[in-house]
């Protein structure tokens, strides 16, 4: 049997954690991670870097508990060889063009591209400044992208070989055939789709009314420490200020990325933003919906609480099983780090409130006054029920990176 073997480009959080999941996880045989230069002062301190982290601890404790030893060591530090908890590891260290890695000559069919710096799908293999397709041209068949594809040219058209996929929510639409560049989306929109799929499936997105989401998200590599002077022609002024001391306001991505995953969201009109705290993992959405109500024969709305965690804890326990959570306890940010779920939906302080809406049916414009006929009240009240509801996930690691990861062994299960 041919020996499985992984590429990840980049070292950074996404990367090393995606080493640190395969490293755990043994669906492939063999790792080879690329960090398109010389890093460290030599082998030792690369191991050092890849083996601690500030938010997750040491990787032997990670993956065996408190008591474990060491599980990483240099096998031969000329040709950067590794072994990590018995799965060997190659280093890269010389380029940083994709095209330029040789994913062939390392029979690494699979790249994780974690860079995060080649979203753009529609750039040609050949660009000077590297692109997503160069991991191709390098050697390999299917190239996984830790982040939503992003054209530079706003409309235009996704290729057909590229698709972007959360799974759980829609990875069942992978095709080998066709597809070859898959983005994983980011750690919001995961969060974001598993929640929204179980409202979908449960209510139908015609009884949506309204929809917009607020992420409160910890710190990423792209904040400042402190404050900086921002690049020529940067437009927000904000991601320039230290992420150490301030509660910073930006976009998000989010909902532009949630139609593609789920397109059904598009005749909603989704709203979103994100809002950075000084924390170093453990992210929130607070979700706010407004729904078509009902009301039943006691003139009660249908739509309420516990109906909507009921909804939760059927998806949770049925097709979205070990990807989203009901949670009802009284949680903050550092319960979730490490959580193995896309999204822990917050229980306890989800809630929904009816109320109505009047329309005068003579004031809506363009209206044909035939369809009135002989209604004696033309001011009807139609009962909206206002849903907020709160999600949790472990931007990093326990949410992000887990579902990258088994969305990476599903397309790997599915090649020749």
């Amino acid at each position: 049997m041919a020996v499985k073997t992984l590429g990840i480009n980049s070292l950074g959080r996404i990367g090393k954690l995606t080493l640190w999941h395969h490293v755990g996880r043994k669906h492939f045989d063999r790792i080879v991670v690329n960090t398109g230069r010389e890093v460290g002062l030599d082998l030792d301190a690369v191991c050092q870097t890849i083996e601690k982290d500030s938010t997750y601890g040491r990787l032997h404790h990670f993956l065996k508990g408190r008591h474990a030893d060491r599980c990483i060591r240099i096998e031969n530090a000329d040709t950067g060889e590794l072994r990590i908890d018995g799965v060997p590891v190659k280093l890269l260290r010389k380029n940083r063009n994709p095209a330029e890695i040789g994913w062939g000559d390392e029979n690494a069919r699979i790249v994780v591209d974690c860079t995060g710096a080649f979203n753009d799908p529609t750039v040609p293999q050949g660009s000077e400044r590297g692109s997503l397709r160069g991991h191709l041209a390098s050697g390999a068949q299917k190239v996984m992208n830790s982040a939503d594809f992003k054209p530079k040219e706003k409309g235009s058209d996704m290729p057909d070989d590229a698709v972007v996929l959360i799974y759980g929510v829609n990875h069942e639409a992978y095709d080998p055939a066709k597809h070859h560049l898959i983005s994983a989306a980011s750690c919001t929109t995961t969060a974001l789709a598993h929640t929204m799929k179980a409202l979908i499936d449960a209510y139908s997105v015609d009884s949506i009314m309204t929809a917009s989401m607020s992420t409160i998200h910890a710190t990423t590599n792209t904040q400042s420490v402190l404050d900086s002077v921002p690049a020529a022609g940067a437009k927000d002024l904000r991601k320039t200020r230290s992420i150490l001391n301030n509660i910073i306001l930006t976009s998000t991505n989010a909902a532009a990325a949630l139609e593609k995953v789920i397109p059904s969201i598009r005749q909603i009109g989704f709203m979103a933003d994100s809002v950075r705290v000084p924390l170093n993992s453990g992210s929130l959405i607070i979700l706010n919906l407004t729904f078509r109500s009902e009301l039943d024969a006691n003139g009660e709305p249908t739509m309420n609480r516990e109906a909507l965690l009921n909804v939760f804890d059927e998806a949770g326990s049925g097709p979205q099983s070990g990807m989203l959570v009901l949670n009802r306890e009284q949680n903050v940010s550092s319960d979730m780090i490490g959580e193995n779920a896309a999204v822990v939906i917050e229980g306890f302080e989800t809630h929904t409130r009816t109320g109505f809406v009047t329309i005068d049916l003579e004031a809506i414009p363009g209206l044909d006054q035939a369809v009135l006929g002989d209604m004696k009240n033309h001011v009807i009240r139609i009962p909206v029920t206002h849903a907020k509801i709160f999600g949790w996930y472990d931007n990093e690691y326990g949410s992000y990176t887990n579902r990258l990861a088994d969305l990476t062994v599903h397309v790997d299960s599915h090649m020749d």
